[in-house]
């Protein structure tokens, strides 16, 4: 009876104890398939052929950002409304895929950040083999020197003798040499190596630097009239395109002057008109580049610390004098009117809203070489400043500058206002340097006092350009010097049998310079050796 209580309940604790291991096989089953998925999709991520794959679909992905206008380009910011003007039925289907804003859109930036993931993770692993390579001395000779380049074989005198000749001989011609006992063994073109670890660490480094370019910098537009000044503020741009984690609250403390802009056409000939050339000369005063004065032409930007001002055209600035119905001052001074034709036919318009006894605008039509054109209307002849006109007409009522809605400088909205006539006509004035004309039923008088140039400038700071250009000059070195060095190996060694053999292998596509191997053994006295393998080839 005791036996039988004893059995069960021996059967019983045994009955409760098995199942642990499995119990602990059924949790960790799920996890261990999820790390082994992980990995797996790891592995595929960072294996060269993938990187090469998402290399080939980021340069597919930038097309579309080659061929269709982009927003925030401060060079051209109007080219995605006038691309909607002509494409009214195509525009907002691209809009759609974000074709407008390709290197900002999520699935460029997705594109981006796998291929950053897949050339780290594929590259760091293969820069440290390439270091243990470079460093590494030269390997033992394999068991069966015949099967090698060049093998020769024979007697020599003394061969210790020949063996320490070698090593002279090779360390000579600038050989990694180790000796270890009765065999040599020599490297070179190990800087190949170099070469492919430059190459590798350079493409990565060069994302990385195209990231920070895209990340961290901005890029602006800001004309600015001869004799004026920039300050390097957010609120003074024209046009401004931060990066996504840019600081604008810290930009470049920097004022810029332009005290002189000079444009020069072709005055004769089929080519009349044409530029050909544009100075800008300013004068800069930044906290940590001091005070200075600077040249700015095509293809020659002014570089402070880093923000570069780029001159990407010019135009013209009239300066109107306007006095309101009471005879005050209501504005005067330049005022910028954008160019659009060849010969730089400006438009542009003048807003008072504080003009008396009602606001004030003028629209108007500027004319570097005013000459009548057809029913009346003048036109520009050319583009220089040989006889200036400017042609205006007003509008009075409610400009809508007191409802916060942003409006354009450059605009006028004529929802609220009403265009100023004499004699039930459209009022107009043509007016020359320095003439002043007196606007109808008492609302005041405009003076054309000059005009002055303005220069527009493309300001940008790109943190990740220096990185960029460093990593592209090491890329095309590192490339170089794979392609154009020559990695082999030389092994001199006494057999078995007492006699001296050779060998040489290349570690690269070509094979090993035809007269290296026929020096060595010279060196070594063994220029009587045979090459057996070639010896059965005959």
């Amino acid at each position: 009876m005791e036996s039988h209580e004893s059995g069960a309940s021996g059967a019983q604790g045994v009955a409760e104890r098995p199942l642990p291991d499995v119990d602990r096989g059924a949790r960790s089953g799920p996890r261990s398939e999820t790390v082994a998925w992980v990995r797996w999709a790891w592995r595929r991520l960072t294996a060269m052929r993938t990187a090469v794959v998402l290399l080939i679909l980021l340069a597919a992905a930038s097309i579309p950002g080659s061929l269709l206008p982009q927003r925030g380009v401060a060079s051209d910011p109007s080219a995605v409304p006038n691309y909607y003007r002509e494409h009214a039925d195509l525009a907002p289907w691209l809009d759609r895929l974000s074709l407008f804003d390709v290197y900002s859109a999520p699935w460029f930036a997705a594109i981006y950040v796998l291929l950053l993931i897949s050339m780290t993770g594929c590259v760091v692993p293969r820069c440290a083999r390439l270091w243990r390579e470079v460093r590494a001395a030269p390997p033992p000779a394999p068991r069966r020197l015949s099967k090698e380049e060049g093998h020769r074989r024979g007697e020599v005198d003394e061969v210790a003798d020949a063996l320490e000749a070698a090593v002279t001989h090779l360390r000579r011609r600038r050989f990694r040499v180790v000796r270890h006992g009765d065999e040599v063994r020599a490297e070179k073109g190990q800087v190949r190596e170099l070469g492919n670890l430059a190459f590798h660490l350079s493409l990565l480094v060069l994302l990385v630097g195209v990231a920070g370019g895209r990340l961290f910098g901005y890029e602006g537009r800001v004309a600015v009239v001869e004799g004026s000044t920039f300050a390097n503020v957010a609120s003074s741009y024209d046009a401004l395109t931060p990066a996504p984690w840019a600081d604008l609250d810290a930009l470049e403390p920097l004022d810029l002057t332009l005290e002189d802009f000079a444009a020069e056409y072709e005055t004769r000939g089929p080519r009349f008109g044409e530029p050909r050339g544009f100075d800008a000369t300013v004068s800069y005063r930044s906290a940590d580049e001091g005070e200075g004065t600077f040249s700015v032409r095509p293809n020659r930007p002014l570089d402070i610390d880093g923000t570069k001002f780029f001159l990407t055209g010019h135009g013209y600035a009239p300066e109107l004098t306007v006095r309101d119905g009471n005879g005050d001052v209501a504005t005067s001074g330049p005022t910028i009117f954008l160019p659009v034709d060849q010969t730089f036919t400006s438009d542009g318009v003048v807003k008072v809203p504080d003009a008396r006894p009602t606001s004030l605008a003028l629209q108007g039509l500027f004319l570097p070489t005013g000459v009548e054109g057809p029913e009346g209307m003048g036109v520009s002849a050319f583009p220089g400043l040989v006889n200036p006109i400017v042609q205006l007409s007003a509008y009075t009522g409610d400009l809508g500058l007191d409802d916060g809605s942003p409006q354009s400088v450059f605009t006028l909205d004529f929802t609220d206002l009403d265009r100023v006539e004499r004699n039930g006509e459209p009022w107009r004035a043509s007016l020359a340097p320095g003439q002043t004309v007196r606007l109808p039923d008492g609302l005041g008088s405009v003076t054309f006092d000059g005009v002055s140039p303005f220069a527009n400038f493309q300001v940008a700071r790109d943190p990740g350009k220096e990185i960029s250009l460093v990593a592209a000059i090491l890329l095309l070195g590192g490339l170089t010097t794979s392609l154009a060095v020559r990695r082999r190996r030389v092994w001199v060694r006494r057999g078995d049998d007492g006699l001296l053999e050779l060998a040489g292998r290349s570690l690269s596509r070509r094979p090993l310079p035809p007269d290296e191997l026929v020096m060595l053994a010279t060196a070594v006295g063994l220029s009587g050796g045979t090459d057996k393998r070639r010896e059965g080839e005959r």
